[in-house]
């Protein structure tokens, strides 16, 4: 059978661990409500929660649909679709699959078509690597928090520098993927420029939507602050890809 990245097969294999992870949510989601209504809760209260964190999901909704469609030009729709619909983002997912396209010869976004094997290259350093996180947390998630409790009562200061720190050298690991292909523009290749630009059209979005969030005080601009600078910051990346390419 020939391989095709949007195969039936994957849809039916993405769509069984999707359907395991939602209804882990609705079994919780139970046992929640259930404890609830032990501990005397209000039913209309319970309601009004269970609505208000519904709607409140459809900001976070919006950005992953965006990233789904980002990553499926190149790998199709059932992995976008089960990576972020469990543990990925569109960050990490990105910069992910770029590395392993880059290391095969590939350049993402113009790939026209993936053989199994390198379907299966990218899926597996896509999975793989981000499970780190996820071993490293029994291993040493208690040792660090009780590091970081023990540096708050010693040190509130320090403990708030410590932590802004560690998201802060986070946060750089992706910027510098922002940046690290400008230096072509001293061989006069100028799209090295093209995610630098989107980033600040998505960065002044981000801006204006928090200085709104000031001024008016409406907390859901806060909520969609990230889906709005996604899609503004994708859409201008259209005149600048045809204006510096």
């Amino acid at each position: 059978m020939e391989f095709g990245i949007n195969s039936p097969v994957l849809f039916v294999l993405a769509g069984i661990i999707v359907a395991v992870v939602l209804a882990q949510s609705v079994f919780f989601l139970v046992k929640a409500w259930k404890r609830a209504k032990q501990l005397g809760m209000d039913s209309a209260k319970l309601k009004r929660i269970a609505r208000t964190a519904a709607i409140f999901t459809i900001a976070p909704a919006i950005a992953i649909v965006i990233s789904v469609i980002t990553l499926s030009k190149d790998l199709g729709l059932p992995l976008p679709w089960l990576r972020l619909s469990v543990v990925g983002n569109l960050s990490y997912e990105t910069i992910a699959a770029t590395n392993a396209e880059n290391a095969m010869g590939l350049s993402f976004g113009q790939v026209t078509g993936l053989t199994a094997t390198q379907y299966v290259t990218i899926a597996s350093v896509m999975t793989i690597s981000i499970l780190v996180g996820i071993w490293l947390v029994p291993l040493i998630g208690k040792k660090l928090l009780t590091g970081v409790i023990n540096l708050e009562k010693r040190d509130k200061k320090w403990a708030d520098i410590f932590q802004n720190s560690m998201f802060i050298g986070m946060i750089s690991a992706f910027v510098g993927f922002v940046f690290c292909d400008v230096a072509g523009v001293f061989k006069g290749d100028f799209t090295g420029l093209i995610p630098v630009c989107v980033f600040v059209v998505s960065a002044l979005v981000m801006a204006v939507c928090g200085l709104l969030l000031k001024k008016t005080g409406k907390r859901w601009i806060m909520d969609y602050a990230l889906p709005i600078s996604l899609i503004l910051g994708m859409a201008a990346a259209i005149p600048i890809t045809a204006w510096l390419s």
